[in-house]
This record gives structure tokens, C-alpha cells and sequence, in this order.
């Protein structure tokens, strides 16, 4: 493990995402928010672990900007903005919740205390079951419900999701943090009108390899390079492609890559009841004597 250059990764992350806590988004579109954090990740000489989620409202995750998306953030929206630093290949994976209307001030309140209190009671040897017991008591406590299908994970060089799940529920089973790993927690929190859980839905704008097997298509194959020299295994948006390609080519392409089974896309995730969602999130190195936090 190269703990410095989690940590490395994880102040670039923080700076950035309080950049993005502090900004009026209103008026601004979702490409403008996507195309601005990942300018600013890449100035202060990070690279994007992945493209910025900008989730709205009921859309949990996994959305980030179209090309020229220009859907505007309005004054009633709820803002998830989860970005990803990488450094060599080491992660930090964080997030924050904006929100507009005061009606759902509490549910940023609730994920933003869950997640202090997880954190809090992380070192080498706790049990992950103990990690979604605390979230879940504490957004229930705050008046939200956690996303029981919605879970933190372990993160490895170059792969975010490495196998591992931190839970935002209580669980049967769990494992126990050990100190050679890396891990973000992220706890999503709905209404109490909400089913608490997601559903996928129909937009697919986040991909990533599944292989490297080159196809029959040369063309294809061509793209198929460009992603792993740009991207590696890491997940990339359809704006990254253009203008190396226009975005009619791309996505051509992008469908056979998928047809072939050596690119994977990643549906939305909505939650069932269609009810607001808010998220924080931290990525941790657990210790002996308690948690080194990256992305502070």
C-alpha cells in the first residue's frame, strides 16, 4: 500500500469537494458542475478516479453529465456531487450533498452525522456490521431512513470497488477493517416516506472495462485502447471520448464495445419511492489506535 499517495489523493479530493460545498450551483448546468471540478481535480495535479457523480433529487448515484448535459440545478434541487481522486492509481473517493430547499436541510444533516459517527468508532479490527449499525440508528434518529442496497466499499490500486462493502445498515455477517487496506464509507439517507432502497434506471452514462479482449471490429478496438492507456480499469464518461471522436462515433462505438461484453455501463440508481436522497462520504485508512481519514 502506498499510503502516500492515498493521502495525497485524498487532500486534492477535500479541497475540491469543499470548493463545491461552498459554490451557489444554481443556474449552473450539470456539464458546466462536471467539466469545472474535473478542471480543478486536474490542476492541482490530480487525476479523475471517475467521472463527477452530480445525482439529483430522487437519483442516488451514478449520474454524471451528457455531453453538453444542459439540465440546470435549480433552487429546490437536492445536489449529490461524489467525486474520485487518483494519484499512481490510489483512490479517494468522496462526497457532499448541496441542498437548496430547506425542507431537506436534515437529510444532509443525517448523512453528514452518520458518516461522523461511523468514522468515529473505525480502527483495525472493528466489524462493518457495527459501522451500518451506528449509520443506521443515527439517520433514523435525525428523521431520514438509510439506502439499505447502497453500501461504502473496500478500494484497491486502480479499483474502486474492490470487493469489500461497508454497510449502511445492520447486517448479518461482516468483516473486520484491517490496517493494509483502504476503504470509503458513504452513507445515502431518504425520507421516511422513502422505500429505502434504489432501483435501476434507464440512463447508462458511467462506463468502464470489463476486459481488455480485443473484438473483431478494429475500429472498435481502437477506442477500445484509447480507454485503457486514458482510463485504465477506472470508469469514464462519454465526454471524455470527444473530441477525439465526435460524440456520434463514440457512442456508436461505445454499443459494440458493450455488445462485446469488454465494456460494462452503470445505470442510474433512483430510489424506489422516488423520495430525495442525500449522501456524504470519506474515504479511511483504519489504524491500531483509530482512522486515518484522507479525504478530511
Amino acid at each position: 500500500m502506498e499510503i502516500q499517495d492515498y493521502i495525497a489523493a485524498g487532500k486534492i479530493a477535500s479541497t475540491v469537494r469543499e470548493n463545491a460545498r461552498k459554490k451557489d450551483h444554481v443556474g449552473s448546468t450539470l456539464s458546466e458542475i462536471c467539466n469545472s471540478i474535473e478542471r480543478e481535480i486536474e490542476q492541482k495535479g490530480g487525476k479523475c478516479a471517475f467521472p463527477v457523480n452530480v445525482s439529483l433529487n430522487e437519483i442516488a448515484a451514478h449520474y454524471t453529465a451528457e455531453p453538453n448535459d444542459q439540465k440546470v440545478v435549480t433552487e429546490s434541487d437536492l445536489l449529490k456531487i461524489d467525486l474520485g481522486v487518483q494519484v499512481n492509481g490510489y483512490i479517494a473517493d468522496t462526497a457532499v450533498t448541496v441542498c437548496y430547499d430547506p425542507n431537506y436541510d436534515y437529510l444532509v444533516q443525517a448523512a453528514e452525522a452518520a458518516l461522523r459517527e461511523a468514522i468515529s468508532i473505525i480502527h483495525v479490527g472493528t466489524k462493518s456490521s457495527d459501522v451500518g449499525k451506528i449509520i443506521e440508528n443515527t439517520t433514523k434518529q435525525m428523521g431520514g431512513i438509510p439506502i439499505a442496497n447502497l453500501s461504502g466499499h473496500s478500494l484497491e490500486r486502480y479499483t474502486i470497488h474492490a470487493g469489500k462493502s461497508v454497510p449502511n445498515i445492520w447486517s448479518i455477517g461482516s468483516f473486520t477493517f484491517q490496517a493494509t487496506e483502504a476503504y470509503a464509507c458513504e452513507p445515502f439517507v431518504t425520507t421516511s416516506d422513502g422505500s429505502g432502497f434504489v432501483r435501476e434506471g434507464k440512463i447508462r452514462n458511467i462506463f468502464s472495462l470489463a476486459t481488455r479482449k480485443k473484438t473483431k471490429d478494429d475500429y472498435a478496438n481502437r477506442l477500445l485502447d484509447f480507454i485503457w492507456d486514458k482510463f485504465n480499469m477506472l470508469p469514464f464518461a462519454l465526454r471524455w471520448l470527444i473530441p477525439e471522436w465526435s460524440e456520434k462515433d463514440a457512442r456508436s462505438l461505445l454499443d459494440k464495445l458493450i455488445q462485446y461484453k469488454v465494456v460494462r455501463s452503470y445505470p442510474i440508481l433512483v430510489e424506489v419511492n422516488g423520495q430525495r436522497v442525500a449522501q456524504a462520504e470519506h474515504t479511511f485508512i483504519p489504524q491500531q489506535n483509530g482512522v486515518t481519514v484522507t479525504t478530511i
